[in-house]
């Protein structure tokens, strides 16, 4: 697979880079812009006001210009938290997705967005301080009124970003199930293709 990643507000940390060759070992092809252009945060506000900064249009660019000279092949959009909602608009926005990988994070989307059965696959704290269980029923019915295949994977005490080992979110038993689980959403996708 052919998959564009995208970080989260902190920006490009090691913990992105060390997914990527996860996802890499498994045998997949994984490019990872970044979107702060080198800026990296510390915390959440720190990486709010970098986010704020550079203003939600320029960054949905920057990662257009970073995914348009891939997506002719079929990309498989992923991201962390900011990242998914960036993963996600642009995957709504490719007619030749292969798939959406969400981690941490979703995006509103467009009344009139539709795909054709793209597989998604959302992994998220429970309860998790952005992404509420109101939130997430209302947009797991959305996706599907757009056409998506979903499956929403929760876990319980986690922290919102808690594949990241750099951050107080990070839950190892609760990290490791998602990559297992994102692997194999991956491996089935190939499989499909």
């Amino acid at each position: 697979m052919n998959i564009m990643l995208f970080h989260s507000v902190y920006g490009l940390r090691p913990a992105v880079q060390e997914a990527a060759e996860r996802l890499r070992a498994a045998g997949h092809q994984v490019h990872v812009p970044d979107l702060y252009e080198g800026r990296t945060a510390e915390t959440v506000e720190e990486g709010s006001e970098v986010k704020d900064e550079i203003g939600a249009d320029e960054l949905l660019k920057r990662a257009v210009l970073a995914a348009a000279p891939h997506s002719e092949s079929g990309l498989v959009y992923a991201g962390f938290s900011l990242g998914g909602s960036i993963a996600q608009n642009l995957a709504l926005g490719d007619s030749k997705a292969r798939g959406l990988l969400l981690l941490h994070g979703t995006s509103d989307m467009a009344e009139n967005a539709s795909v054709d059965e793209l597989p998604v696959q959302l992994h998220v704290a429970d309860p998790d301080p952005f992404e509420s269980g109101d939130w997430l029923n209302s947009w797991y019915l959305q996706m599907q009124r757009a056409g998506a295949d979903v499956e929403i994977y929760r876990y319980p005490g986690a922290g919102h970003l808690y594949t990241d080992p750099g951050l107080p979110d990070y839950d190892e038993a609760a990290a490791e199930l998602t990559w297992r689980t994102a692997l194999g959403f991956l491996e089935g996708l190939d499989a499909g293709a």
